[in-house]
Formats: C-alpha cells, sequence, structure tokens
C-alpha cells in the first residue's frame, strides 16, 4: 500500500518545534503519528464518535476544557 500526504492543522509552536528537528527526527515523528493514527482509525474498529470522545478525554485530563478551547478557536 502507498503513501499519502495529508495535512493537519497544529498550533504555531508546534510547527516551529517540527521545523527545527533534523530530518531523521522528522521521520521518527511522523512515523509515531502515522502509529497513532492508525490506532485510533483503523485497528481498533471503533466510531468516529468513540475516538472524539477519548481524544476528549485526553484534552481535559490535559486542562484544555470546553472554554480554553473554544476560546483559542474564536483566536483564529
Amino acid at each position: 500500500m502507498g503513501t499519502v500526504t495529508i495535512s493537519i492543522q497544529v498550533d504555531e509552536e508546534i510547527a516551529k518545534a517540527y521545523a527545527a528537528v533534523s530530518p531523521e527526527e522528522q521521520h521518527k515523528i511522523d512515523l509515531l503519528l502515522r502509529l497513532r493514527l492508525q490506532d485510533l482509525t483503523l485497528s481498533s474498529q471503533r466510531s468516529l464518535k468513540a475516538v472524539m470522545d477519548e481524544i476528549g478525554q485526553q484534552a481535559e485530563a490535559r486542562s484544555l476544557t470546553p472554554e480554553l478551547l473554544e476560546s483559542l478557536l474564536d483566536d483564529e
């Protein structure tokens, strides 16, 4: 199976950090993200709602409240 490039939105700090590392480190990050996306979407056979619920729980655990998220999105 071939690969396809997709785009995801990240905050500016993450983009700068990614751009600052070596190509080898970027490759490692790419691989980790690819595996995580595969885990979230393909291998678990969970519904999109279940995946979104898990992401929401992880965001809350990291103190990203719905209010803070809305505030961040309003800044866009």
